[in-house]
């Protein structure tokens, strides 16, 4: 069966400012990110990776070309559909975790649902299927602990059960290992490469070829522009482990 296409951008651009100070985040950035791919981006300050994770992700609107998530062109909508997208397709673990502080992890994990307005769950479903995002990240024992209680690596891993409870087509993850310690950073990315595994597609942004070096493929950016793709050598190895995945299930 064929993979459907969750990213396709073309000529995408971002300009701020004006005139002669008018300064091209983007320029021109064609890119095609398959539903199940696992995809990092680097560039150094300033190449517009920040600018693109913020467009992918719905929080921002390009200048000029054309965004397309999972078949749905997005680069034009307002800012009230953007929220919509945002919260019905795209789940994001951010390198500060930005959880709600006196509230605990199940409560935390359970946010997107309840700004759902379509959402036909009612709070014990919700609080059940946070349970079971939680159970996921190996957390079934912290669920009543808030934030201030959590190891950094564990208030990750709340973001990372927040990020999945709305089921979405696309995980953007900024730098999710940028404020851990190795082993805790270790420990998140494996529980990307678990969720990769189980078929999501994940687009992470960092400044660490080492964390890149996770992911089955690296997009460079170079002053706006998509300077080179490279190939990493877990892409063969990912590869069997899903077909054996799924052949279990």
């Amino acid at each position: 069966m064929a993979k459907r296409t969750i990213i396709e951008t073309h000529a995408l651009t971002k300009i701020y400012g004006m005139g002669d100070i008018s300064v091209h985040a983007l320029d021109g950035v064609d890119l095609k990110i398959e539903q199940g791919e696992f995809v990092a981006i680097m560039g150094p300050s300033g190449s517009g990776k920040s600018t693109l994770m913020h467009i992918l992700g719905c929080l921002s609107k390009p200048t000029s070309g054309s965004y397309i998530l999972d078949g749905e062109s997005v680069g034009e909508l307002d800012k009230v559909d953007l929220a919509i997208i945002r919260n019905k397709k795209i789940g994001f673990i951010f390198q500060s975790y930005n959880l709600l502080p006196r509230t605990t992890a199940l409560r935390n994990v359970i946010l997107p649902l309840m700004y759902d307005r379509d959402s036909e769950l009612d709070i014990y479903e919700m609080e059940d299927k946070a349970y079971e995002m939680l159970e996921l990240v190996g957390l079934a024992d912290r669920v009543d602990h808030q934030p201030q209680e959590l190891s950094g690596g564990q208030q990750q891993r709340v973001a990372v059960a927040r990020a999945l409870i709305n089921d979405p087509v696309l995980i953007i993850a900024d730098e999710p290992t940028g404020n851990l310690d190795s082993k805790s950073g270790e420990e998140i990315m494996n529980v990307l490469h678990t969720l990769h595994q189980r078929g999501a597609t994940i687009v992470m942004v960092t400044h660490d070829p080492q964390t890149a070096s996770h992911t089955e493929r690296t997009i460079h950016l170079l002053d706006g522009k998509v300077d080179e793709i490279h190939t990493n050598g877990r892409n063969k190895a990912d590869q069997t482990e899903k077909e054996m995945f799924n052949e279990s299930v």
